[in-house]
């Protein structure tokens, strides 16, 4: 033999089958299925990694740069109040928001950077805390880059975006290194273009030490500008007045930015003890103008206001995974700590005339917030059975100075809340896991009116069970269903244009999730999830307990192709039934059907692509609101559907080169 000879061995990755897929005893078994879907249909949108979360419906009223309206098992969740999102172990969701609390910006996420996701639904979970209701979303960036790209889109509307990933480490023993650049500008399919453009900026450095110990640095930073037509009222359009794109109030807009440092540090202690941490920094700044009512309050100058803040965020969590066995019986233990810290410096919400003078200042004031959170989780093992008993503890404080007081004043409240949750896991037979989970959840209320309400309804609970399973009766198929039920003790609706939050008092839904996911052969792959809810208020008489703009009925899915002979690509689709748009049902939101469609052809080292939004053009409204407004030249209100549209047909083009 010849030792001297040296052989250079190349690891090509691939892409994941189903077949290769196999149900585990872990409370999550479905994250690995958001995975699968993101291999087998890559994205290219912020929008569309947060559509592969099974069941999770999404909406933008506010020209491209306003965080997504969500929907998930029956919650019309706004802007994040019901679902935690988080990026890295770094919260994306703000409390105490000008825009209103749990706002979750995502848009600094470049999507190829996106490397897995992990979701779960309800309230079952030791390490999510506050708006972890409905269900939480936690994204992971990628380690490394098998290689360097750019790519160039362009399409309809004056829509550009380019995209650069750069390899700074190949070849480098132990470390990685990338970064990434993206910007976007588009008008859209309004009359009065949207203006919109944005730059994102992102680095990750990653190096393993000789004992395996893993260190992660990410920085990134990212800014947006846009203009906005707004909601605009369904009258309007059937007079003929305005058209679909129209608008009452082209003055509506913003700007925001964010800028993230996240320290990551994960070591083995033994065989059978694991610790990772993460700590963080984010600067976010945020100028929102918006015309709900157009000149309801204000007859002469309209009724355009202002809501804006400047923030930084703090933060560090720590966690201990330990595995030993009691008896025969195998016991991993995890524990951790966090501390979550804002302050919120000139949170304004004030009424102002075609973005540049300020009439009034309704709300102007600093706020600081702590969370500080202890948990625990353990799961026994008991041959096919998991019992998996968990608690969480959450503290809170909460200051406000507002400073519209002639005085100084600090108002300051605290809140301790305690959170269990117990899961059962049981391997029926080979790739059949039955589960029953069951858990207490909260969503925190805003800091402003925490301390005008001197202490009252800041942490309501949120009682959650799910009954399901996941199966997977051959190698190609799996199938998952769940019942589930989820109590509101509080359901609070932030209404941040008035300065004022709305309780709606006890709530309760309770609904199935169905998904599907087939693998016909090694380049074709199907995925459906379907979600019925009935959600209702409990202190309302019968009939005008409906809870507006609640689906009652949401489906999305497609068919994908993987690597036909150098092609790729997919349909997409995504349903919204008709729901309520306010308590009696008496105004509806329309429900819609939306195809998109895209084809990518690879060429050796060049990939082009071409992306349809809307494949069939239908007509559709992307967010709706019941709401009272009058126009200059009414006398009196009209309450009814005010939207903003859905795309038409929209077609991009794109170029990728990789190196």
């Amino acid at each position: 033999a010849n030792f001297e000879s040296k052989m250079s061995i190349k690891l090509e990755s691939k892409t994941f089958q189903l077949d290769e897929m196999t149900i585990i005893e872990e409370l999550n078994t479905l994250s690995t299925i958001s995975r699968l879907d993101l291999n087998t249909s890559p994205v290219n949108s912020t929008q569309e990694v947060l559509r592969k979360v099974p069941g999770l419906i999404i909406g933008q009223h506010a020209g491209g740069g306003k965080a997504e309206q969500l929907f998930l098992r029956g919650f019309d969740i706004d802007h994040g109040t019901d679902v935690s999102i988080s990026v890295d172990g770094m919260p994306v969701n703000m409390v105490s928001h000008a825009h209103g609390q749990g706002y979750s910006d995502l848009h600094f996420l470049i999507p190829e950077t996106v490397d897995k996701i992990d979701f779960g639904k309800g309230p079952y979970y030791a390490q999510q805390g506050d708006f972890n209701t409905a269900g939480y979303v936690g994204f992971s960036t990628r380690d490394y880059l098998k290689e360097s790209e750019i790519t160039t889109t362009v399409g309809d509307f004056n829509t550009l975006r380019t995209l650069g990933m750069f390899n700074l480490l190949e070849n480098t023993k132990n470390q990685n290194a990338y970064i990434a650049a993206e910007y976007i500008s588009t008008d859209g399919p309004f009359e009065s273009p949207q203006n919109f453009n944005r730059i994102n900026l992102f680095g990750k450095y990653v190096m393993f030490s000789p004992e395996n110990d893993k260190l992660s640095i990410t920085a990134s930073h990212f800014t947006s500008r846009w203009d906005a037509s707004g909601q605009i009222p369904q009258r309007e359009v059937d007079n003929g007045n305005i058209t679909r794109f129209g608008a009452i109030d082209d003055t509506e807009g913003g700007d925001t930015e964010r800028t993230n440092f996240n320290v990551e540090f994960s070591k083995a202690i033994s065989d059978q003890t694991t610790f990772s941490s993460n700590a963080f920094y984010s600067h976010y700044a945020f100028e929102l103008y918006s015309n709900f009512t157009f000149f309801l309050e204000d007859p002469i100058n309209g009724d355009q206001i202002r809501q804006k803040e400047d923030r930084q965020i703090f933060g560090v969590n720590a966690a201990v995974n330990h595995t030993t066995f009691l008896g025969n019986t195998e016991l991993t233990l995890t524990s951790g700590i966090g501390i979550r810290h804002d302050i919120v410096d000139d949170v304004e919400l004030s009424r102002t005339l075609n973005r540049r003078t300020t009439l009034e200042t309704i709300q102007l004031g600093d706020i600081n917030q702590t969370n500080i959170d202890a948990f625990v989780n353990a799961e026994f093992e008991f041959g096919k059975l998991t019992i998996a008993p968990a608690l969480r503890l959450d503290y809170f404080k909460f200051l406000y100075n507002d400073k519209l007081q002639q005085q100084y004043t600090l108002d300051s409240e605290t809140k301790t809340i305690v959170s269990p949750k117990l899961n059962f896991l049981y391997d029926l037979q080979d790739n059949l896991q039955v589960f029953l989970k069951s858990g207490i959840g909260f969503h925190s209320n805003d800091a402003r009116v925490v301390v005008s309400n001197l202490g009252e309804d800041i942490l309501p609970r949120a009682y959650g069970l799910d009954i399901g399973e996941v199966w997977k009766p051959t190698k190609k198929l799996v199938v998952n269903t769940a019942l589930w039920y989820l109590f509101l003790e509080q359901e609070f609706v932030y209404v941040g244009d008035a300065g004022i939050v709305e309780p709606s008092g006890k709530t309760e839904r309770f609904g199935v999730d169905l998904g599907l996911r087939y693998q016909f052969n090694d380049w074709l792959y199907f995925d459906t999830d379907a979600t019925f809810t009935k959600a209702r208020s409990l202190e309302a008489p019968t009939g005008e307990d409906f809870i507006p703009l609640a689906p009652d009925f949401t489906l999305a899915g497609g068919l994908s192709v993987n690597d036909l002979d150098g092609f790729s690509g997919g349909v997409r689709y995504r349903y919204i039934d008709d729901r309520p748009a306010n308590e009696d049902n008496s105004i509806v939101a329309e429900g819609y059907f939306v195809t998109d469609f895209n084809i990518n052809y690879n060429l050796d080292k060049v990939t082009l692509g071409l992306i349809i939004e809307n494949l069939f053009d239908v007509e559709w409204n992307e967010t709706q609101f019941a709401t009272e407004s009058r126009l200059q030249n009414e006398s009196q209100s009209v309450e009814e559907i005010h939207f903003t549209p859905g795309t038409p047909f929209f077609i991009k083009g794109s170029v990728s080169y990789r190196f």
